[in-house]
């Protein structure tokens, strides 16, 4: 994880995009990380980010009990309303790729009514199941191409959005991209995302999970939350060696 503040991880890809260079943003929560352990080429997908910030809280604890504190949580959700700020600020065109029809046209129209002078240069709902085909990939790909955009939120869900992500980079060197998952639905308002209260506390997971129980009750209860406990008492065991070696303790 890169230890940077929301505003910090914008500042980062503004100078990089004064100086013409792209990149790619991930946001692993628990469920990215727990994919990401129990596979090698998923793993390298996000190392080889060029900013990954923690998406998700228990990350955040998990490095606080290692000795390593991260400053803050930063999410896709938050960094799709601070990166449109800046391509509004910068006149950078912005692409929103993602969500069932209608969602990102829906949510360009937030983001450019609350970031006067936002450019968004091509919004689009891939299909179900395009990435099953090499001509269901090419189609998007050239969607995003021809636009030629500088940012681009992709709303596909982990692992797809940030493989095509990592595909698109080569054709398109200058532009941002960042996975954001369920945000483009976020920001078009067609699913509501938790209080700030319940964000804060870590307990984000449990708001969709009552939204969403027959979507996500597996996930997030039988796959996440064990994992999330073995995370954080691993890093707990860690810490408790370290300090023990160092005070002499055998």
């Amino acid at each position: 994880m890169d230890a940077v503040t929301e505003r910090e991880a914008v500042r980062w890809v503004e100078r990089e995009l004064e100086r013409g260079r792209g990149g790619r943003i991930v946001t692993p929560n628990v469920d990215i990380c727990r994919a990401v352990a129990a596979d090698p080429a998923l793993r390298e997908l996000v190392c080889s980010a060029d900013l990954v910030v923690a998406d998700g809280m228990p990350l955040v604890w998990a490095a606080r009990l290692l000795g390593t504190p991260l400053p803050e949580r930063v999410t896709g959700a938050d960094l799709i309303w601070s990166l449109s700020r800046l391509a509004a600020r910068r006149g950078h065109p912005v692409y929103l790729l993602g969500g069932p029809p209608g969602v990102a046209a829906r949510a360009a129209d937030t983001l450019t009514s609350r970031h006067p002078g936002l450019r968004v240069c091509g919004v689009h709902a891939p299909p179900y199941g395009f990435d099953q085909t090499p001509a269901g990939i090419e189609l998007v790909r050239q969607k995003v191409v021809a636009a030629r955009p500088r940012l681009v939120f992709v709303g596909l869900g982990f692992p797809k959005q940030d493989r095509l992500i990592a595909d698109l980079r080569g054709q398109l060197p200058h532009t941002w991209f960042l996975g954001c998952g369920a945000a483009i639905a976020f920001a078009a308002g067609t699913l509501p995302r938790a209080p700030e209260w319940m964000r804060g506390a870590g307990l984000e997971w449990a708001f969709r999970l009552g939204r969403e129980p027959g979507r996500l009750a597996r996930r997030y209860l039988v796959d996440d939350l064990p994992f999330a406990a073995r995370l954080l008492t691993g890093c707990l065991a860690v810490r408790l060696r370290f300090a023990s070696g160092r005070s002499g303790v055998p």
